[in-house]
This record gives structure tokens, C-alpha cells and sequence, in this order.
């Protein structure tokens, strides 16, 4: 294996012996390469190529990370708070306490280095399709819901939890866990969402399924009494509410639940209680951005992503040579659509 300069020094000494009188063939076999070698290594031009071997010795990037930084971010990866993250989490997380060591795109290739990249989780892959679709430009313009099962004390037996969620914010603004699943509990949550939300009889759209519950005369009567516009997915459709199940995959997988069963329905309630704390004060969402649901909702996340994007800028400009192209983008997600349409369906939205 030559390296680079090597390779270099080689092809000087060459042409200094040629230029001295020597034949080129014999030069070359002074230094043990063939004259077909010396040839591959010139350009077009007369440059010298640089080794293209995957194994060729190459020296180090100007932007590389350093041993220091290397073991900081090891550290990192290794704190109780982050051993369950992906860097997709942890990266945010730190930049809202003011430190930035490394992209995103580092941390994973650390950790797959290390042999701790892997996947999380038991569900399959989501499979999205191109379902009927809604707007929000701001919170309270669309909501999503639905019911899921909640495991009882006994097999075969469940309790049910009714989830309200903001499109625009992801917040959740509305739950109850009942022992029955009915129109009346479901129109018993969009009464208190509504209330608790304080939207009055402003224009909203509230989307399901085509469940019982949901297309119930009583849940009917009840959204329209309070203004609200009801929207379905198609039928034989399962995953047109995918907002709905992805806020279920997220409370289901959660450390913590009791995937055996919840002994009573208070306990039941309780656990829902400070999942949903957690989720709207807590929980960094990979769809806004990563700040909090609340955050969103509240319209405090415009300070939170312009102190990420000011501290990445100063990142920049404390060491340009480690940034081949703009920083991250940490622009406000603006207009969320429900279901988006597909991209050759995309333009024709736009110019509508």
C-alpha cells in the first residue's frame, strides 16, 4: 500500500531518472510498480490521483471530530436521561441547554461505531397511504380522535381510552378512560375538550374513523350543538387517522406501561393522567420540530427555535471548517396537513 505522498515522492524520483537518461520501465522497477501503474496514477492533466482504495491511507479531515470531543460525546450517549434517546432527541435536548458538541448525523454514526444504534421499539415500520385530507394553520382549527383498548386485570377484558388531539400542536386536549365504548362517553370528552380549550363555537374539524362511536347519533347531535365539523376516513381504510394511532403506538410503547394489564379503572386513569402530563409538557416532537406539544400550542415555541437556530449560527461561526453547508433548519413548521396528498398531487393543491 502507497499512501499519497508516497506516491508523490515515487513519481518525482521516476521523472528525475528519466530526465537523467534512464529508461522509464526500469525506474519504475527499481521502486517495485509496473509501468501500468505509474500510468494509472497520472491524470489527464498530468496531476497525480489520490488513492481511491476504500483501505488507502488518507489524512485526517479538517472537521473532524477530536478525541475530547469523541469522549464527551460517548459520555453523553451514556447518561441515564439519554440511554434510551436517539440522537434525534438528544441533539435538540442539549441545544435547549445551550450546548452544542455535534450533528445529528455524528451522534449516529457514533453510536452505530460503538455498536448501539439499533432499533427501539416492537412495531412495524408505519404504512402511509393517501386518505381524505384537512388543513390547520394554527391550533383548534382541526382535531383528530379515537378510542384504544386498554388491558383490564383479566384476559379478554378492557378499559377504554377516548384521546382528543390538536393537528396543529399535536397537544392533547381532551381524554377520559370509560369502562364501555358509546357514543355518549365519546360526546361526554368533546364537551370538556371544548370547554377546557375555550373555542366557543369558532370553526372546527374533528376527524375519526367510521367506529360506532363515532358516527353515533349522540356524538352528532353533540358536535353540532357546538359547531363542529365531522370528518371520517374511508371506509376498509385503517390508517387514515394516523396522527390518532401514532399518538397509541407512543403511549403503548412507553417505558412504563403495564402491557399486562391495568388492575382497576382508576389505576388505569391515573397512569393515562401523567402519560398525557408528560407527553404535552415533556415529550419533544420529531413533527414540530422537536419542541413540546405544549409549546407549539402555546406559541412559545418561536423563542425556542430561534434560540436553537442563534446558538447554531454562533456553533458556525466559532468553527466554519466543521460545516460543509448551512446549519439545521430550525424554521417554525407552518400550515399541518391532514394526511398530506401525495407529491404529484402536491402542486395541484397549491395552484387550487
Amino acid at each position: 500500500m502507497i499512501s499519497t505522498p508516497d506516491r508523490h515522492r515515487a513519481v518525482a524520483l521516476i521523472d528525475e531518472a528519466v530526465v537523467a537518461g534512464a529508461r522509464r520501465h526500469k525506474a519504475c522497477a527499481e521502486l517495485k510498480i509496473s509501468v501500468r501503474t505509474l500510468r494509472r496514477w497520472r491524470s489527464e492533466s498530468g496531476e497525480i490521483r489520490a488513492d481511491a482504495r476504500p483501505d488507502a491511507t488518507r489524512p485526517r479531515p479538517a472537521n473532524a471530530l477530536s478525541e475530547e470531543e469523541v469522549a464527551r460525546m460517548d459520555q453523553i450517549c451514556c447518561r441515564p436521561e439519554f440511554v434510551s434517546l436517539p440522537p434525534s432527541q438528544i441533539v435538540p435536548i442539549l441545544a435547549d441547554q445551550n450546548e452544542y458538541l455535534a450533528s445529528e448525523s455524528s451522534y449516529y454514526r457514533r453510536l452505530r461505531a460503538l455498536g448501539l444504534l439499533q432499533h427501539r421499539g416492537r412495531a412495524a415500520k408505519p404504512c402511509r397511504r393517501d386518505p381524505q385530507r384537512h388543513q390547520a394553520r394554527g391550533p383548534n382549527e382541526v382535531w383528530v380522535w379515537d378510542i384504544t383498548w386498554l388491558p383490564g386485570p383479566v384476559v379478554g377484558t378492557f378499559f377504554y381510552l377516548y384521546l382528543m388531539l390538536d393537528l396543529f400542536s399535536r397537544k392533547v386536549v381532551g381524554w377520559e378512560v370509560f369502562e364501555e365504548e358509546t357514543a355518549a362517553c365519546a360526546a361526554v370528552v368533546v364537551r370538556k375538550a371544548s370547554l377546557a380549550e375555550g373555542r366557543g363555537l369558532s370553526p372546527l374539524v374533528l376527524h375519526s374513523d367510521n367506529g360506532s362511536p363515532m358516527k353515533g347519533a349522540t356524538m352528532l347531535v353533540t358536535l353540532q350543538k357546538l359547531g363542529i365539523a365531522a370528518s371520517f376516513s374511508r371506509p376498509g381504510v385503517s390508517d387514515d387517522n394516523a396522527q390518532a394511532e401514532a399518538f397509541f403506538r407512543t403511549l403503548k410503547y412507553r417505558p412504563g406501561y403495564p402491557s399486562k394489564g391495568f388492575k382497576t379503572l382508576d389505576g388505569a386513569r391515573e397512569w393515562v393522567k401523567n402519560f398525557v402530563h408528560w407527553y404535552n409538557y415533556t415529550h419533544r416532537h420529531s413533527a414540530l420540530k422537536f419542541v413540546t406539544p405544549a409549546q407549539r400550542h402555546a406559541g412559545e415555541d418561536h423563542e425556542v427555535l430561534s434560540a436553537r437556530e442563534q446558538l447554531y449560527a454562533q456553533a458556525k461561526a466559532r468553527n466554519p471548517a466543521r460545516w460543509s453547508g448551512a446549519p439545521r433548519n430550525w424554521t417554525r413548521p407552518g400550515t399541518v396537513w391532514l394526511n398530506p396528498a401525495k407529491p404529484e398531487r402536491q402542486a395541484q393543491l397549491k395552484t387550487g
